[in-house]
Parts: structure tokens; C-alpha cells; sequence
């Protein structure tokens, strides 16, 4: 209601992941809608799960072209505000967004550590933080089957079994959203990532149409 990017971007993942429901419970018209929102409010996550919903039609049409240039943006915009970390007066000059651009175009999906770029962790939102300190302390415990998102900087944590979506190579991994799964990719993941054996069935069967396909740029 007041416009906190940070906000809108959580309930837009609410939404994807129908949290707190069933998967019948998910809404991804809305999940997009409240991306955009936080996006144009200058969410840099929110811009990148837009960019990656409309590469692959998620809850919006797709549109592969508009999909691509606003990751491009989202690089951009990271790049910008780690300039201003280092030297302020560096990411004021045109050429540095130029050449940025110009960079980002050649491989639109990468992210900035690609490029030779130290890119920390994102700050975890308060309540992500607490959630992920509890459970790991042991004062909080999961429900049986419930996990924490495996990228570092969210700690979301599931409130259904097989909420999150993962990883259809390693299966060992999984993600609230698209953009936690191609942060963690490019972080850590890309070196850890190896084939399993196909998911069994029973009590561990995984519903395989709730898994990330492997990022573009691994193949």
C-alpha cells in the first residue's frame, strides 16, 4: 500500500509459489504484476524475475526480446550501484554505462560476476533473515519435507512440501524464484552442479514439472 519495493517483490513470490495454500493457490498474473510494480519502483530482483518471466512465458506472454533487454537492464543497474560503492563519481560518467551495455549485450543472461566483478551477497530482508537464523539455530524447526530456499541471500522458507521449485540436473537444490535460482547459479551452484540419478517414486517422488530447467548460459 505505501510502495516498498522490498514488499512487493515478497508478495509477488507469495503469489508464484501460492505460499501459505496448495498449488492450485498459486497466481502468477499476479506474481508478474507485482514484479513490475516493485521493478519500476527500482527493485533490481524484481526487474530480473520480470525479465526472466517473459523469457519463458511465465504468467505473462513471452516475449523473449523485451524478456532479454530488461535483464540487460537489471545488469546494468547492478553494475551502476557497485560503481557508486567503489567510486561515486565513476558510475556518473556515459561511457561507463555504455560500455556496460555494450558488455551485457554480448551474453544478456550473465550476471556481473562474469564480467570480473566482485558482486556480495544481497542484503537479506529482515524477515528472511530472522527466519533463516531461527531455523538453523534449532530454536525453530521445518515441518518434515519443508525447506529453506538454497540461495543464501533469501532464507525463505517453504510453507507446503515441494513449494520450490528445483534444480532438474542435481535435484539437490531449490529455489522460491527465478531470480534466487540465477543469483545462486552464477554465486555458487554453477560448481556444484552435477547429474543425479532420475528422481525415484514414493514418498520422495519429486513432481518434475516443479523443477528449473538449467540456466541458458550452462549449455
Amino acid at each position: 500500500m505505501k510502495l516498498h519495493a522490498p514488499a512487493l517483490y515478497s508478495l509477488a513470490v507469495i503469489q508464484f509459489n501460492g505460499s501459505g495454500g496448495s498449488k492450485h493457490d498459486k497466481d502468477l498474473r499476479a506474481g508478474v504484476a507485482l514484479s513490475a510494480r516493485a521493478s519500476l519502483l527500482g527493485h533490481i530482483d524484481a526487474l530480473r524475475e520480470l525479465g526472466h518471466c517473459l523469457q519463458d512465458g511465465y504468467g505473462v506472454r513471452q516475449n523473449v526480446a523485451e524478456g532479454r533487454r530488461m535483464l540487460v537492464q537489471a545488469n546494468v543497474r547492478e553494475l551502476a550501484y557497485v560503481l557508486r560503492e567503489v567510486s561515486p563519481s565513476a558510475s556518473d560518467s556515459p561511457m561507463v554505462t555504455w560500455r556496460t551495455a555494450m558488455t551485457c549485450q554480448r551474453e544478456v543472461t550473465a550476471l556481473l560476476s562474469d564480467y570480473g566483478y566482485r558482486i556480495p551477497v544481497p542484503e537479506v530482508q529482515p524477515v528472511n533473515r530472522f527466519l533463516r537464523e531461527w531455523f538453523e539455530s534449532g530454536k525453530g524447526k521445518l515441518e518434515e519435507g519443508l525447506r529453506l530456499c538454497s540461495h543464501i541471500g533469501c532464507g525463505r522458507p517453504e510453507t507446503r512440501p515441494h513449494e520450490f521449485r528445483r534444480c532438474s540436473v542435481c535435484g539437490k537444490v531449490n529455489y522460491c524464484s527465478r531470480g534466487c535460482q540465477a543469483m545462486d547459479w552464477k554465486l555458487k551452484h554453477k560448481m556444484e552442479c552435477s547429474p543425479t540419478e532420475p528422481y525415484g517414486e514414493g514418498d520422495g517422488a519429486v513432481d518434475l514439472n516443479n523443477d528449473f530447467a538449467i540456466p541458458n548460459d550452462a549449455v
